[in-house]
């Protein structure tokens, strides 16, 4: 009978075991699919987008004042990016998918920052060339409001997707967060424009179109709560409908903040300024493909079991992303110091991250 009894409480503790491992690969997934679109999107705006532009903060503040002060946050971030990378390579050969989960939004939150300082990095250089001219700023600043609707839009589809059961308290405060945060930088950045625009219907629109986003959010975070509180099949479908109403609002305030008489006009790039910042938005490009190729590395191994015939080649796939990791911090620290490159254009390949 006892020996009956030890083996009932192994295989129990074997199946808990399974069960552990299976949500923590799951995490693991959904966390690769947020990180790599955080990463798309900020490659999107400001990498691959033709306008030259300066990069502020949620703030309104430029990231840097000067291209020296970006080009040494840049290479600080590319060491620190590589580490991150053996890091999480470490863990995962471990099996330690939840300490790979928090490696990895590290990485991504790395990566927009590097980004961004790339970005900035390669304006200040481009202008500083003769015969440029710098930017003039509009009423609104197109990455900032774009980047929010992009999080909203985000934290609302984790909340039609997600099961009730996978709803934590941690991740309905997360989204909470999350999207209270895009709103505020939102409404923030209406409000100033609302203010300083001269046109009569640009004022008051700015301003009904934060009433909008503000009223929304509001039904939507009380749904929030309530799921929170009485979860169930009825109070999570309530986000789903409230959810809808507040993507749209926000579509349609970003969508009007981006008109283009709103946004000011881009730099005038000499030919030698357009070398300069080709050379260095390439060198940051090739950074964020290969963090996009690691994390569709990691999500591969995630979705798969240990048996599986591909994993060996999944595996395989995710050394040779943080060897690219790797040349291409080498490639953007070398066009930063020299602000020129052999390679003056992202590979063939890696024109578009998506």
């Amino acid at each position: 009978m006892a020996s009956s009894g030890s083996g009932r409480s192994a295989s129990e503790g074997s199946s808990s075991t399974q069960s552990s491992s299976v949500q923590q690969r799951k995490k693991l997934s959904s966390i690769c699919d947020t990180c790599k679109g955080k990463m798309q999107l900020v490659a999107d705006l400001l990498l691959l987008c033709s306008e030259t532009r300066p990069v502020v903060t949620a703030d309104g503040v430029a990231v840097a004042e000067t291209f020296e002060q970006c080009r040494d946050t840049v290479i600080a971030r590319t060491k620190e990016l590589s580490i991150l990378t053996h890091d999480i390579q470490s863990q995962l050969n471990m099996g330690r998918f939840v300490e790979v989960g928090d490696r990895l939004l590290e990485m991504g939150d790395l990566v927009v920052s590097l980004t961004e300082c790339s970005a900035h990095a390669a304006y200040l250089a481009a202008v500083e060339t003769t015969g440029s001219q710098p930017c003039l700023p509009g009423l609104v600043d197109r990455y900032k409001v774009t980047r929010c609707r992009h999080e909203v839009e985000q934290s609302c589809s984790i909340l039609r997707v997600t099961s009730l059961p996978d709803l934590t308290p941690q991740l309905l405060l997360e989204l909470s967060q999350n999207i209270s945060r895009s709103l505020k930088t939102l409404t923030d950045a209406s409000g100033l424009a609302s203010e300083r625009s001269k046109d009569r219907f640009a004022k008051e629109q700015f301003k009904l179109s934060v009433k909008s986003i503000s009223t929304s959010g509001t039904a939507l975070l009380a749904c929030v709560r309530e799921v929170k509180t009485q979860p169930s099949e009825l109070t999570r479908n309530r986000c789903v409908l409230f959810s809808a109403a507040l993507v749209q609002a926000v579509n349609a305030l970003v969508g009007f903040a981006t008109e283009p008489q709103f946004l000011g006009r881009a730099a005038s790039v000499s030919p030698e300024g357009k070398g300069v910042q080709t050379a260095v938005l390439g060198g940051a490009m090739s950074v964020v493909s290969a963090c996009v190729l690691l994390t569709q590395g990691l999500r591969d191994v995630s979705q798969h079991p240990e048996s599986s015939t591909k994993m060996a080649d999944y595996r395989e796939r995710l050394r040779n992303s943080a060897c690219a990791v790797s040349d291409g911090c080498t490639l953007l620290s070398q066009a930063l110091r020299e602000r020129s490159s052999p390679r003056t254009l992202p590979p063939v390949n890696s024109h578009s991250v998506n």
